[in-house]
């Protein structure tokens, strides 16, 4: 019995030795994964925004169904309806790969939509005739990297295990909080301390005030 014991401690160390030395290989080229509060954050913002748009519809639709088809079907509105919540959760997760890495932040707005500082400043110089070498080529830069790649398949394993949560959510509770803190806060995240980057919002730019004629300069 020990010795089964001895040699089941011995995989573990070897699998926990291998993990480290990935890690640390991932860590030297500078990946750093996204953690299940920005992946979670980021889920229930596409998700919301995907509703938003399937919202607009004032369609009704019939649902239900008979064998002799002399019942009539139950009619509901469609904005209400669980083939709503279907068509927005389709293809949610593809949502993702449109975002970018931005490396000149450090929080979770590192993961947004739009063109990063590093890589307009990149593609200027490469408009400016200056070769630039990134060790890929260059049709490569604008697709998405492996951090959103991964977060894709994240958001893809939270919609399936938060299935209900999601639904219970939508049929019942979308009118009283979002998305973010019933899924985020009150299921995924359990631990105040996880819940960190919920707050994380992009600055906005600082707006340049037009200088209006006639004013004069302070020396």
């Amino acid at each position: 019995m020990l010795r089964y014991l001895f040699i089941f401690l011995l995989l573990a160390l070897v699998h926990l030795r291998e993990l480290q030395c990935q890690q640390t290989a991932e860590e030297e080229q500078g990946v750093r994964y996204a953690n299940r509060c920005e992946a979670c954050k980021i889920l229930a913002a596409e998700l919301e925004a995907r509703l938003g748009e399937t919202g607009k519809s004032h369609d009704v639709i019939e649902i239900g169904y008979s064998v002799d088809d002399v019942r009539p079907k139950k009619r509901t509105e469609y904005r209400r309806s669980e083939l709503r919540l279907l068509e927005s959760l389709e293809n949610v997760c593809e949502r993702v790969l449109e975002y970018n890495l931005h490396k000149e932040r450090t929080d979770s707005t590192r993961f947004a939509k739009g063109m990063s500082q590093t890589f307009q400043t990149l593609h200027g110089l490469v408009d400016k005739g200056v070769k630039v070498d990134l060790g890929i080529p260059y049709e490569l830069w604008d697709k998405p990297p492996v951090e959103v790649t991964q977060m894709k398949n994240q958001c893809e394993n939270m919609l399936e295990e938060y299935e209900d949560a999601i639904s219970d959510w939508y049929f019942k509770l979308q009118q009283e909080k979002s998305l973010q803190q019933h899924l985020c806060e009150e299921h995924v995240l359990k631990q105040q301390q996880e819940r960190e980057c919920l707050k994380e919002q992009l600055s906005p730019k600082p707006t340049k005030q037009k200088k209006i004629k006639g004013d004069k300069e302070e020396l």
